[in-house]
């Protein structure tokens, strides 16, 4: 059988990321949060007085380190509109696409992003699309960020017109842009806590890979 290469995508704060590590650790994979390096490039740039909005930062990817991916200041509204302009320079794309082809081909892996099953590894083993509303995923931004604190009405609605304007913006950039792979399986997690995502995900993963 194949090498297990499993391709977690979906928007901001759909859930991909938790269930992407709780599937690692239920497989004995190694887990690649791509997201999270895009995020470092756009702190790093950021804490060199770089614009990513107008600066290119393919030297920043290239040079990137291990620390900057365990810095705890990555997941924050700054870095969340810096990593989204970085993540559309086709430079720091091609800096980092490899360093995530990389991190898989020997051992396997689960990697989750926006564009692994599309572009990164288009024959991944399995292809998941991990999806939910706007305003399930605002709030589990906030919740997330805010130790479980439930937002105002007024907060919430910022919340969501800024996920919603998010997904616009990577859907519609023109290098590699966030859409779900056509054979991938999509899931809804709305409805589900993280513990019946991952079930289901396990049940899709066990019965594809049996078939490869």
């Amino acid at each position: 059988m194949k090498t297990l290469i499993i391709a977690v995508d979906g928007p901001a704060a759909a859930g991909k990321g938790t269930l992407a590590a709780a599937l690692a650790r239920a497989l004995g994979l190694p887990h690649l949060d791509t997201g999270l390096l895009y995020r470092a490039v756009a702190r790093q740039m950021l804490l060199r007085g770089m614009d990513p909005q107008v600066d290119a930062g393919d030297a920043v990817a290239l040079a990137l380190q291990p620390a900057d991916l365990a810095r705890d200041d990555l997941r924050v509204p700054e870095i969340d509109r810096a990593a989204s302009a970085v993540a559309t320079q086709p430079g720091v794309r091609a800096a980092l696409l490899q360093r995530q082809r990389d991190f898989a081909v020997a051992t396997g892996a689960v990697i989750d992003g926006r564009d692994i099953g599309t572009v990164v590894f288009p024959d991944a083993t399995v292809k998941l699309f991990v999806t939910a509303s706007a305003r399930t995923r605002a709030l589990r931004r906030h919740l997330q960020l805010h130790d479980g604190q439930m937002p105002d009405g007024a907060t919430l609605e910022r919340l969501v017109e800024d996920i919603v304007a998010r997904d616009t913006k990577d859907a519609n950039r023109a290098l590699s842009p966030l859409k779900c792979a056509e054979d991938a399986v999509v899931l809804e997690t709305d409805d589900f806590d993280s513990r019946q995502v991952l079930d289901r995900a396990l049940d899709i993963i066990h019965r594809r890979h049996r078939a490869g």
